[in-house]
């Protein structure tokens, strides 16, 4: 196995994400960033839902919604988005923002 992840910052999507080493033919290794799993949205913990408004960008969102524009790949994530960018482009689309995987929320009822 490789190194710790530890090269990434918290607020990176590959923070945790583990590196490995492949040997070529002629000896030389090369480290690589494992695969990243991305979460199924439903497993994400809803905190509430919000809608795209003329002009949003998903940076602002995040730096709105989660309290740092780096994190827009959560709202990717947490939207099923395979072009992040895409879910800003219709306007009054609801997007989910959700806790970090892992995080369990508060059940309803």
């Amino acid at each position: 196995m490789g190194a710790a992840a530890s090269r990434f910052p918290p607020n990176s999507r590959y923070h945790g994400i583990a590196t490995a080493t492949l040997t070529l033919p002629d000896g030389r290794q090369v480290a690589y960033l494992r695969r990243r799993f991305v979460p199924q949205p439903e497993t994400l913990a809803l905190l509430y839902t919000v809608r795209v408004a003329e002009g949003d960008r998903l940076d602002n969102m995040a730096a709105t919604h989660l309290g740092d524009p780096e994190l827009f790949w959560r709202i990717g994530d947490a939207n099923a988005a395979v072009r992040p960018d895409e879910l800003t482009e219709e306007v009054g689309r609801e997007l989910r923002i959700t806790l970090p995987e892992g995080i369990p929320g508060i059940e309803n009822g």
